[in-house]
């Protein structure tokens, strides 16, 4: 595989000045963003992923590197296996004084914050702004007089309604609430299901960016008041309209040095997850107007616009897919399918090095906490790896993973000195995992290739001198899994219930189909 040949499989700027929505088309899902000087800095969602909330820097909103994550794991035992749509949900981020906070919800365990003064070095340790079930999606506000206040929703799921925003008082450290708050706005009549609230002021407003009406068939609300507790004026200022992008939902505006208004939400496109898309951004009788082809102050999504301008111009780029695990630490591109231990895995002279981890012979592989993970970054592509097998143990279980809703597997398994090659299927609602084998394998060096056509079929290929490939076992169709769009990487896995053998792997390679 000749490195200096691979290409990014997602670009969105163009080139010429313009740039193509989504700007991201990766799962970053409930994403909130902030600049900072020159510096914009974004972070999402991961939900039961480790490291956990992805935090990523742009210097122009368009083009995007993930740069580091707030939380190196969940700060609960029980998150050492899934737990599906669990553990992180939407934080916001915000900076203040010199420090950098994110608002992080779990809607189990409470609203915490991690805090730096470098967002590019270690964050602090998640600590509770407050222990409380069913509060969503927090985002702290600083008032011109010193006062700090946290803006959530809820989650019906855990605290039994939704479509309500709530304002707390807290310490201006963000360290807890100083009283109970209240409640400052009901969406039932015309709002339903309004949530991702983001907390700005301007010109003496206060303004609450929410969505509302659901993720894919939802749009932006903004709501403003002059007092922070209300009463709110509402006005829908973002729907999809003739546009292909569903939803249009929760995001964040954020603005130029040279004072343009932009605004980042996301679109839930199901396999792929909920992509980023930015939208220009301006003001109109103190209601933003976001979009274009605006009726009323309500626009709908840009497919293709003018880049933003910041002032300078900045090198084409987008986040890391391929991997040539030429570092001495993973990725950022991967993550965990729960809390890891750094000894699951290691890096050296360019090949990246798997320990099989003990799992039961019933333990569905969604159910595995260590598949080493990646965000699709495409809506089509293909991915090649070498693994290397002479170091399997009897009992080990090694190859590619597609986790989904659906989620199917090409493995080897290593079963009385033999290597078998088998396809696992099944759905993480169930318990329903089919293992097919599908023939003896000999050699020490498998080359697996994962096709994804369609935006929802695939399938594998296989190699032994990695220039012929054949394909292997069946096409599935891929579904999102618990809030989050599919994934894929690798994994191995032993089911004697002992520690088992190693692989090795060269390079984990995206390439357009």
């Amino acid at each position: 595989m000749e490195k200096e040949k691979i290409q990014k499989m997602w670009i969105a700027d163009n080139g010429d000045g313009t740039y193509s929505n989504p700007i991201l088309y990766t799962d970053y899902s409930d994403p909130d963003a902030i600049r900072v000087g020159e510096d914009y800095f974004m972070v999402a969602s991961s939900f039961c992923n480790t490291p956990a909330v992805p935090l990523l820097h742009s210097k122009d909103l368009v083009n995007w590197k993930v740069i580091n994550y707030c939380m190196e794991k969940l700060p609960f035992d029980y998150y050492d296996k899934p737990v599906h749509g669990c553990g992180t949900w939407a934080p916001s981020i915000r900076y203040h004084e010199g420090v950098y906070y994110v608002f992080i919800p779990m809607p189990d365990e409470g609203i915490m914050m991690c805090k730096t003064e470098d967002p590019w070095g270690k964050w602090s340790e998640p600590s509770y702004v407050r222990k409380v079930v069913g509060w969503i999606d927090p985002c702290p506000f600083w008032d011109d007089d010193g006062k700090a206040y946290m803006v959530t929703a809820f989650a019906r799921s855990r605290i039994g309604f939704k479509s309500m925003l709530y304002m707390s008082p807290i310490q201006p450290d963000c360290s807890d609430v100083l009283d109970d708050g209240r409640f400052i706005y009901d969406g039932h009549a015309t709002q339903p299901t309004i949530e991702g609230p983001k907390l700005y002021k301007r010109n003496g407003y206060y303004y609450i960016f929410a969505p509302a009406g659901g993720v894919k068939p939802g749009w932006q609300t903004v709501l403003r008041s002059k007092n922070i507790y209300g009463p709110y004026e509402e006005k829908i200022v973002l729907h999809q309209g003739n546009s292909p992008v569903n939803g249009p939902h929760q995001g964040a505006w954020v603005d130029t040095p040279t004072g343009e208004d932009w605004f980042i939400h996301f679109q839930d496109v199901g396999n792929a997850g909920r992509i980023i898309h930015l939208q220009p951004m301006r003001w109109e009788n103190d209601w933003p107007v976001i979009g274009v082809n605006d009726v009323d102050g309500c626009g709908e999504p840009v497919l293709r616009y003018k880049k933003p301008d910041v002032g300078a111009v900045y090198p084409i780029d987008a986040p890391e897919d391929s991997d040539f695990f030429e570092g001495e630490k993973l990725g950022l591109q991967w993550q965990w399918n729960a809390n890891y231990k750094p000894d699951w895995y290691s890096l050296k002279e360019g090949q990246l090095t798997l320990y099989a981890q003990p799992a039961e012979k019933k333990t569905q592989l969604c159910d595995v906490s260590n598949l080493l993970l990646q965000k699709w970054p495409a809506p089509e592509f293909r991915i090649t790896t070498c693994i290397h097998t002479e170091h399997m143990a009897e009992g080990d279980v090694a190859g590619m993973v597609s986790l989904g809703g659906c989620y199917t597997a090409l493995a080897l398994q290593k079963k009385e000195g033999q290597l078998i090659l088998q396809q696992r299927t099944g759905n993480w609602t169930k318990d329903d995992e089919k293992r097919v084998n599908l023939e003896n394998f000999s050699g020490n060096t498998v080359y697996m290739r994962m096709l994804v056509e369609k935006e929802k079929e695939v399938s594998f290929e296989i190699s032994v001198d990695g220039d012929n490939y054949r394909k292997v076992g069946s096409v599935t169709e891929a579904t999102p899994g618990r809030w989050v769009g599919v994934k894929a990487g690798l994994f191995i896995i032993n089911e004697e219930g002992c520690r088992g053998g190693f692989v090795k792997a060269d390079w984990f390679v995206f390439e357009k189909k």
